[in-house]
């Protein structure tokens, strides 16, 4: 039997492409268009489970959808079967998706062909992803959470002070600078940039800052 498709795609020609592509191997595909107001989350599963569909294609690299778990997890719920489409080639962005139930992640630069396939072997009822492959990019995500963790940590136990010298050195400041607009000498700059390297376990002011950028860490107010 052909499979019900829901194609939540942001690319326009691409997702006339998959569709065709679909279509032509006897699949009844259904675009689903991303909400522009209320983004993510609920209006996107409902416009989805709608259509009851079979296997949702989704696309997670468009804005609106957002959060992976707020859409991916509701529609496995539902008994939807989710493949996830994604430029990303981060495996742990992978473990993400395969974690709140995709049942396969496949990246845009892959042939159609992939997509056929995994839809074929999703009616045939066969696993579209090695379990041990799917058991490795889960552990990559939940290392990374963990990481991830551990760095807010860090970050929260730096001072007022050394929040807001970090935030400075966040916006290119050089501790002249920093110096200045804070109303120290230099030497006290430093001695608080040592603290915060120190406290952050990193070995240079640019890893402080890649460290706080990845984390989504906002500075304080800056004076």
């Amino acid at each position: 039997m052909s499979l019900k498709v829901a194609l939540v795609e942001h690319h326009e020609m691409f997702a006339e492409t998959l569709d065709l592509a679909l279509s032509l191997h006897g699949h009844e595909v259904d675009q689903v268009p991303i909400p522009t107001s209320g983004a993510w989350g609920e209006p996107l599963v409902r416009a989805v489970l709608k259509r009851r569909p079979h296997v949702a294609i989704l696309d997670v690299d468009a804005d609106q959808v957002g959060d992976v778990a707020h859409v991916t997890g509701p529609l496995t719920d539902a008994g939807v079967a989710v493949v996830v489409l994604t430029s990303s080639r981060n495996p742990a962005r992978w473990g993400e998706c395969l974690h709140h139930g995709a049942r396969r992640v496949v990246p845009k630069t892959a042939p159609l062909q992939t997509i056929v396939s995994t839809l074929r072997r999703l009616e045939a009822g066969l696993p579209v992803i090695p379990r041990d492959k799917r058991e490795a990019l889960v552990s990559c995500w939940r290392r990374e959470c963990t990481a991830e963790r551990g760095a807010q940590q860090r970050l929260a136990s730096l001072t007022a002070r050394e929040m807001q010298v970090l935030g400075h050195l966040s916006s290119g400041r050089q501790v002249r600078d920093i110096a200045k607009a804070c109303v120290v000498s230099e030497a006290t700059v430093r001695t608080q940039v040592k603290a915060i390297l120190g406290k952050l376990d990193v070995g240079s002011q640019l890893a402080a800052v890649g460290l706080a950028h990845r984390t989504g860490w906002r500075a304080p107010q800056l004076q």
